[in-house]
């Protein structure tokens, strides 16, 4: 594993500790480690559409195929960010990231795949990602117009929202 690898696949510990303890009361979602959650999985998410994804299709000459599969999931996972936090968008949070993070870590994961069409590139990109910034997060919306979105948004991506009438929060 290379310094790639071994940076975002700690990032992904460093998020779940956050979401865990965030969800650790079963009657409330606590607010502060929350926060610093979705602040920092838009990080990155950023991250990996802005650095990532551009510099390994770069390096390849082409669209890796996972691209898409990662876009839709970082779109969904987007979504489920926007309204406040409730049992059901952690659990599908969870869900989405369980199945996400298979695919972007391991020996044959799209960060193992970076790690070889970068090469010496890698350690570069890295230092870029240690220093990238915080994007701005707007307040929570729940607007009765938000839920139907993250829905549709959900579709695309193959998943739907843990507890609906149609089962868990798995892929369809």
């Amino acid at each position: 594993m290379s310094d790639l690898s071994v940076w975002l696949s700690a990032d992904h510990r460093r998020l779940e500790g956050l979401l865990a303890q965030a969800s650790a009361r079963i009657d409330a979602v606590d607010a502060t480690p929350y926060g610093a959650f979705r602040r920092g999985l838009l990080r990155h998410i950023a991250i990996e559409e802005k650095m990532l994804m551009p510099a390994a299709q770069e390096a390849a000459g082409h669209t890796l195929d996972t691209v898409q599969r990662l876009r839709l999931d970082h779109g969904a996972i987007a979504a489920l960010l926007v309204p406040s936090p409730t049992a059901a968008i952690i659990a599908t949070l969870q869900a989405i990231l369980d199945r996400h993070d298979a695919v972007e870590e391991g020996p044959d994961g799209v960060y193992a795949t970076c790690d070889e069409l970068l090469g010496e590139r890698a350690a570069a990109l890295v230092a870029r990602m240690e220093v990238y910034p915080e994007p701005p997060v707007s307040p929570h919306n729940d607007d009765p117009t938000v839920m139907p979105a993250v829905v549709r948004a959900l579709d695309r991506a193959g998943y739907r929202l843990a507890g609906d009438a149609q089962g868990p929060a798995a892929p369809k």
